[in-house]
């Protein structure tokens, strides 16, 4: 089958560790791309590797995204660069990707007439601490059964995936990304697509392998954007929360319950029964995976659990006074 001509984008910030081996691999196992890296304001070098490589091919393009956030990278990469182009192909820079990534995505886009190709996200870490989260988040304790979390046995369609590949039609027919979202945009796009009767298809032909954050505090963050940004959507779409998400959600307040603990030891159940939990499934990841640091997966397990349910619980504090504050003007 030739190639067909497609365009790759790759919203980034900082990521000089791991921008130009994958630069390289793209061009050199894909040859007809158009590859927009759109950079929102890297501090470490990333932007003068870009720029070095698009000087020696013309097939690289360094974007500005003045708005920082990947939503606003993407709608910007497609605004410029997307007219002509059948379909994009959004790949993250702190990722690693099997050298047929690209390839298998088109292949199964032209076989199934697929308005979008999700796929599975599996997590691998470089250092000890991320091999410690990598454990985690590969886990029921840090994913919750999430589908595109886990690798499938078989292509599906789906409501919901890791975005991959995207026809440029059906994107920019509802709206592309919802810029208001810090995180967790790539859920509230499927759900308008979905909506708007355009189709997802899961694939199990490639998969794509993700590092996770180096440090609990950055960890937190990132989950704390999540909570916000399901938030947002539950607010907008009006929408319920799966059980896998429901019970991490459940953590801050349980934690608020702990100033009740005076007058009552019941108090502290809700507290306590998370904290056995996420420690007890830690130990039996780490004998599971043969791994002396992944018996402190629980920890990563509670700053994550702890950061998306305070993003959430914020968010939604936050959201339903702004509509009361609306409301009364």
């Amino acid at each position: 089958m030739a190639e067909q001509d497609v365009l790759v984008v790759i919203p980034c910030l900082n990521e000089s560790e791991h921008i130009e081996s994958l630069i390289r691999q793209i061009l050199e196992n894909y040859k007809t791309c158009r590859l927009v890296i759109v950079d929102g304001g890297s501090s470490d070098g990333t932007r003068s590797i870009v720029s070095q490589l698009a000087d020696q091919d013309s097939r690289v393009r360094l974007l500005d995204n003045p708005k920082k956030i990947q939503s606003a990278g993407v709608n910007l990469a497609i605004e410029e660069y997307g007219e002509g182009y059948e379909c994009f192909i959004r790949m993250d820079a702190h990722a690693t990707y099997p050298e047929n990534f690209i390839s298998s995505l088109m292949t199964e886009f032209e076989k199934l007439s697929a308005d979008s190709v999700v796929v599975s996200m599996q997590t691998c870490g470089h250092s000890r601490f991320q091999e410690m989260v990598a454990i985690t988040q590969n886990s029921l304790l840090g994913n919750g059964g999430s589908t595109h979390r886990n690798k499938v046995q078989e292509g599906q369609w789906v409501k919901h995936g890791h975005h991959a590949l995207m026809r440029v039609s059906a994107f920019q027919a509802v709206g592309g990304y919802n810029e208001s979202y810090v995180a967790n945009e790539d859920f509230e796009l499927d759900h308008r697509l979905t909506e708007a009767g355009y189709r997802i298809w899961h694939t199990a032909e490639t998969v794509m392998n993700y590092y996770p954050r180096k440090t609990l505090t950055s960890l937190f963050g990132q989950y704390h954007r999540n909570g916000v940004g399901v938030a947002s959507h539950t607010l907008q779409h009006r929408k319920s929360l799966k059980l896998r998400q429901a019970l991490p959600m459940l953590v801050f307040p349980s934690a608020l319950l702990l100033l009740l603990a005076p007058v009552s030891f019941v108090f502290l159940l809700p507290a306590v029964l998370w904290c056995f939990v996420c420690v007890g499934y830690g130990l039996v990841l780490g004998v599971y995976n043969r791994s002396l640091y992944g018996c402190l997966s629980g920890l990563a397990a509670a700053t994550m659990h702890m950061g998306w349910s305070l993003g959430f619980c914020g968010e939604i504090v936050n959201g339903l006074t702004r509509r009361l504050k609306g409301r009364a003007y």
